[in-house]
């Protein structure tokens, strides 16, 4: 096994990290240092969406890196622009801002967004509503766009310009918007807040609160969005709910670097030259990744392989919480972002799961997730079904001891 994070003297220990090193993957499995194989659940945070080593994705990064990797933003780059075509043509949106990460997409959401209020002649209105167990990133505006104590502790003042409602309490930010409000950003579906889903109809009365205030919606779907709900886009779900801004990363890549903000026409009218830039973003590596992963994850078949996958999963879990009902105590999330409320303390149950060779995710309110890659099989997906239950039967027995 890897040496744990105390004897990795020379890299900034801010990871709990697990003492597991991985050499290889395929598909849905990972190969460790030490020869064994698991069952990756994980996929790198939601977004190995295409699983490890994919030949479409591997294809599209070795023809594009012997062309060209780097150049710059002061240049046309033809691979931004077909991949933008694709993004807008299969959205409510009209251009797209590409950057490096998640974090990135929502910084460049939350500028546009104050940009647009200053360019109609209201500089004034610059306040972000956020959620309580939100998470944009962790950049200073991201973490502060979140509210969560644990990420600002220690970093100095809260930036003005932030405040936070409770997830789904569609009263409190009515209470929350004032005249100097400038948009309003969620997640469709929460991923580290514990998996939290938001109803199509909450997604309408949210779109409509923001366009009767004449504020902007933001949506985060850096985690929920490329496939991960069995829809393109989680906003999908809900007609009549899109936004006016949103941001995607994560699966976009398939495991490469990539994040994205898309808007309206009028929502980035504030975004003129010299607004906003990135030195990597773009770039025609990320491009030509981005662009063969776009394309796998939108295909017909992947999707409604993810509402398949998703269906049984919740069946079988569904089965798990009447059988063992004190590990098991709600299933939560949408598709293939799945989030389970555990009895045990998750991380607890984490290390049992990889005792099992299954490795699966954390998340807020002691919530454990299950976020496999888009094309993993039912069979695979049975697997992970008895290497999870073979955990709840460890943590039952555990618990009958102590």
């Amino acid at each position: 096994m890897s040496a744990p994070t105390s004897t990795m003297p020379h890299v900034m220990a801010v990871y709990g990290r697990t003492p597991l090193a991985f050499e290889r993957g395929e598909g849905v499995r990972l190969y460790s240092t030490d020869g064994e194989a698991y069952l990756d659940c994980v996929a790198g945070i939601a977004t190995n969406g295409l699983g490890h080593a994919n030949p479409v994705l591997v294809e599209a990064l070795t023809k594009q890196a012997q062309k060209l990797w780097h150049v710059s933003n002061i240049y046309r780059i033809p691979e931004q622009e077909a991949l933008a075509t694709r993004l807008t043509e299969t959205s409510f949106a009209d251009v797209v801002f590409f950057g490096n990460s998640g974090a990135e997409a929502v910084e460049c959401a939350l500028k546009t967004a104050r940009k647009y209020h200053a360019a109609s002649g209201n500089p004034e209105r610059s306040e972000i509503i956020g959620f309580e167990g939100a998470f944009h990133g962790r950049t200073y505006a991201t973490i502060n766009a979140a509210g969560n104590d644990s990420y600002i502790d220690g970093f100095g003042p809260r930036l003005p310009g932030y405040v936070q409602a409770r997830f789904g309490d569609w009263d409190d930010v009515r209470a929350k918007i004032g005249p100097n409000t400038a948009a309003v950003i969620i997640e469709p579906v929460q991923g580290e807040g514990g998996a939290r889903s938001l109803t199509p109809a909450q997604l309408v009365e949210l779109r409509t609160i923001c366009s009767d205030a004449g504020i902007l919606l933001i949506y985060d779907e850096i985690q929920c969005g490329m496939g991960r709900t069995g829809k393109l886009y989680a906003y999908e779900w809900a007609a009549g709910s899109e936004p006016d801004i949103m941001c995607i990363a994560k699966a976009l890549g398939g495991g490469f670097p990539i994040g994205a903000c898309l808007s309206t026409h009028e929502a980035a009218k504030g975004m003129v030259v010299g607004a906003h830039g990135s030195t990597f973003g773009g770039n025609p590596l990320a491009m030509a990744v981005g662009m063969a992963a776009f394309d796998e994850i939108a295909k017909p078949a992947l999707l409604d392989n993810v509402t398949k996958v998703s269906g049984y999963l919740r069946q079988q879990l569904e089965g798990l919480k009447d059988r063992y009902p004190d590990v098991v105590l709600d299933i939560r999330g949408k598709g293939l972002l799945v989030g389970i409320k555990m009895g045990p303390n998750n991380r607890d149950f984490m290390a049992l799961a990889r005792e099992q060779k299954l490795l699966i995710a954390g998340g807020g309110d002691n919530c454990v997730r299950l976020l496999p890659p888009l094309n993993i099989t039912v069979e695979e997906a049975q697997e992970a079904v008895e290497k999870f239950e073979a955990a709840c039967k460890a943590a039952q027995a555990k618990a009958a001891v102590s």
